[in-house]
């Protein structure tokens, strides 16, 4: 799985962890920034480079963005069509949004999870599939054409 990592300061060592993590898991990587710690740097330039990232290629890409809380990301991910970014701190909620709503952008808040529980919910995030049921598609063809009529407009 290529995954594409993003963080502004308050996630920078987090994500840095994750990134060393992932490599050894077997994963490619690619950090999108940032890629030196700056106090004073804001999150959407990351969260929008690593959703863009994603929505260019989203059957073979993933994106996990961090930030103090979490919901920046989350926040700027969800701007880009084609991503759906949620905040999750728990393994069974990742994977549930994996199932049901195909999420491709993992936003975490490094003020809020430790090491462990953040591997622990990249894990379950990874791991699973979306069902594909009829109802999920449904749901997300819908969300899907409200993105295209108002990028057209």
């Amino acid at each position: 799985m290529d995954i594409y990592l993003a963080a502004d300061h308050r996630g920078f060592e987090l994500k840095n962890q994750l990134a060393a993590w992932l490599k050894d898991e077997g994963h490619t990587v690619t950090d999108v920034g940032a890629r030196e710690y700056t106090d004073d740097d804001d999150y959407p330039d990351y969260g929008l480079a690593a959703a863009q990232a994603v929505a260019e290629a989203p059957a073979e890409r993933r994106g996990i963005a961090i930030c103090g809380s979490g919901v920046g990301m989350a926040v700027a991910a969800n701007k880009v069509p084609g991503v759906r970014a949620a905040l999750m701190h728990d393994p069974a909620i990742a994977a549930a949004s994996r199932t049901d709503d195909d999420t491709n952008v993992l936003a975490l808040g490094s003020d809020y999870i430790s090491l462990d529980d953040a591997k622990a919910v990249v894990t379950a995030w990874l791991a699973t599939s979306f069902s594909g049921a009829e109802r999920h598609q449904r749901r997300l063809q819908a969300i899907a054409r409200y993105e295209n009529e108002r990028s057209s407009s």
